[in-house]
């Protein structure tokens, strides 16, 4: 059930509503935006009737919710969601630029490919340090010491980084090293996990599920969202179909589609929904071109000789041939590309 409340309510009526919702045993999440006060309620809502509750001094209007996502959905927060990751804003026309090899390999290969994305546009430095492999003989990744690596080649450039959590048990140790947490397909109804990122308060990108719905993936963001983290990035990679001459297919019409039911910023991956090279600068223009909040590419100085998915990485310099794309395709939608702090485009 979503509570709307009359245009500059006074802090004591808020107050009032709120204690009320807890005395019925119920959750309330306040959501104050530039002219609206809106409160999402969790819990049995049964418990409510809504003609009392409208009686309430300071309330407008009283809207049960269907919907199964009541923090993600736009009923709660019809505003997009807008939030900073050091000075990189993601959400509402920001866009974010996610770039890095698939996985870390060492301090001098990272800082290389990081300086490359970073001078060719890209604001977020990625990098995994665990890696979720089909087979347990593939390479796993360096652990702690590949989390200190991403830090520290952050740190000299100015860039947030993201890595991927796959446990409950990693999320303190990653949060120590990451600015933005990553859930990997295969980990998106983890919801273990998702509750012990939901309590941490950093941004959490979410990837869809190879064969999850855009239903599935926002009541995977709402675990998050209900342990208080607000701060939550839907990302499209593609799912599974009959086609087989892609890794994945990618599902374009999920960027409308979800923004037409939530509020949450969504970014694009065509690295991983592709996995062919050639396709991702088309994949990655369409995705800005559709509406996506940014856009998630793997890039390696040197693909043949990747520890984790190399033939799917760009090249620097394509991938700097794809960012003047980008750039140029964004100051046309009037979207923003930021650049990293301290960092001359």
């Amino acid at each position: 059930m979503i509570i709307v409340l009359k245009p500059h309510s006074t802090p004591e009526a808020v107050d009032h509503v709120l204690k009320r919702i807890e005395e019925l045993g119920l959750t309330p999440h306040l959501s104050q935006g530039v002219a609206r006060t809106v409160i999402g309620v969790i819990g049995d809502e049964s418990k409510l009737q809504v003609e009392p509750l409208r009686a309430l001094p300071g309330v407008e209007q009283v809207v049960p919710i269907l919907k199964p996502f009541k923090l993600a959905c736009r009923e709660f927060h019809p505003e997009d969601s807008v939030f900073e990751v050091k000075g990189v804003k993601i959400g509402g026309g920001h866009l974010a630029m996610i770039a890095g090899p698939c996985a870390i390999e060492g301090e001098e290969l990272l800082y290389e490919t990081a300086v490359k994305v970073r001078d060719a546009g890209a604001n977020i430095l990625r990098g995994g340090a665990f890696k979720p492999r089909t087979s347990p003989y593939s390479f796993q990744g360096l652990g702690e010491e590949g989390l200190r690596i991403l830090r520290r080649v952050g740190d000299a450039l100015n860039m947030p980084v993201v890595t991927e959590v796959m446990d409950p048990r990693q999320v303190e140790l990653v949060a120590r090293y990451a600015d933005v947490f990553q859930i990997g397909a295969r980990n998106m109804q983890n919801f273990d996990l998702l509750k012990e990122v939901g309590k941490v308060k950093k941004p959490v990108l979410i990837k869809r599920g190879m064969s999850a719905t855009v239903k599935d993936l926002l009541m995977s963001a709402e675990y998050v969202l209900a342990e208080g983290n607000r701060e939550v990035i839907l990302c499209e990679r593609g799912i599974r179909t009959f086609e087989d001459s892609t890794r994945n297919t990618l599902d374009l019409s999920m960027v409308p589609n979800s923004k037409h039911t939530s509020h949450l910023p969504i970014i694009v991956d065509p690295s991983h929904a592709t996995g062919r090279p050639e396709l991702i600068p088309a994949m990655a223009r369409a995705a800005v071109a559709c509406g996506a909040d940014g856009v998630h590419v793997e890039v390696h100085t040197c693909p043949e000789k990747a520890l984790s998915d190399g033939p799917q990485a760009l090249l620097p310099d394509q991938y700097a041939r794809l960012m003047a794309e980008l750039r140029r395709l964004a100051e046309l939608l009037g979207r923003t590309i930021d650049v990293c702090e301290g960092v001359t485009a």
